[in-house]
Order: C-alpha cells, then structure tokens, then sequence
C-alpha cells in the first residue's frame, strides 16, 4: 500500500543533519508560508503565526540560544529556523479562540513541511527548546504561545532503513486498546 502514497509524503522525513551550506532563500520562506496559510482551520480562523530565521540574521540569534544542546547540534546547521506559535485568546480576554487552535496549528505545519518536500528540503519539527526562555525573549501578543520549532534546509543525512511506522490496523485498534 505504501507504494500508492504520494511520493512527498513516501519520502518524507525528519534528518538529524542539515548541510549547512545549503541556505534557504527568501522565495522559498514566501513559498513556505504560502503553502500555510493555505492550511484548513476551523472557522477559517487561521490561529497560527510563525518567527522565520535563517542563519545571520538578527532573529536566528535571539531564537539560537534557546535550543537544548540535543537539537542545537544539528538545528543551527539548518538553511532555516521555524517558530511556531498558536492563537489560543482572544485579544486579550480569557476567552478561548478556538478550542482546535493547536490542532489547525498543525494542519498548518503540515502544509509547510509538504511545500519544503516539493522544494528538495527537509523539516524536522522539535520541541527541545527553553520555552519560557523563547517564549520571555520574543513576547507574542497576549492569546499567543509558542508551540514548536522547525529546522529547514537540505538535509545530509538519509532516512533510517525500515523506519518502523505503527500499521494502520494498530492506528485504528490502539485507542481502545485493541478491542475494536
């Protein structure tokens, strides 16, 4: 069956190494977030914001110092990086935005990392990162919160051989343990 699946899905991984020579150039964030605003959110409500990167830049060295040492060591060899952040508030008041915030956060994110495949780069999402730290250091509005990173760039790594995946019989059958 998986050789039906659409080959930027099939090949589709998270590499632990980026080439680093290897930049990520402006058209090619526009193109990524394009591809994320395209995203389905409930309401259309579209709750999703990001901080982009890229090596050199002011905003690569403000985002840089918060990655634990196990991303740091192959995140910042990344062409980009990717802050994720959701609209969980509405402007101000504790009013929730929309209980599917996160969820349409990541249909978003989905959206990039299947645009950078087209592109001939790799994402790998993470969240090894100090949150409060990133979270203190970039400020997002109120009703705003840092989710996620992704690092973007060409990856110089290949994916492991056989990487397991769960059946799709275990993605039906694990929520009730088993007795459907």
């Amino acid at each position: 069956m998986t050789g039906d699946l659409h080959p930027l899905l099939a090949g589709r991984f998270s590499p632990y190494k980026f080439d680093p020579a290897r930049a990520v150039d402006e058209h090619e964030v526009e193109l990524l977030l394009e591809a994320a605003r395209w995203a389905p959110s409930a309401g259309n409500s579209q709750p999703w914001g990001f901080l982009t990167a890229r090596p050199g830049e002011p905003g690569h060295a403000r985002v840089a110092p918060y990655l634990a040492p196990s991303s740091a060591r192959w995140a910042l060899d990344a062409g980009l990086l990717v802050v994720t952040l959701t609209r969980r508030e509405v402007d101000g008041s504790d009013l929730q935005y929309s209980e599917f915030a996160d969820f349409d956060l990541g249909q978003a994110v989905a959206h990039l990392t299947l645009q950078a495949q087209a592109l001939g780069l790799a994402s790998h999402q993470f969240r090894a990162f100090d949150l409060d730290g990133l979270t203190a250091e970039l400020r997002p509005d109120p009703g705003w919160a840092v989710v996620s990173m992704i690092a973007v760039g060409r990856a110089a790594d290949e994916p492991s051989p056989g990487r397991a995946r769960r059946s799709t019989a275990e993605l039906r059958s694990d929520p009730w343990g088993g007795s459907r």
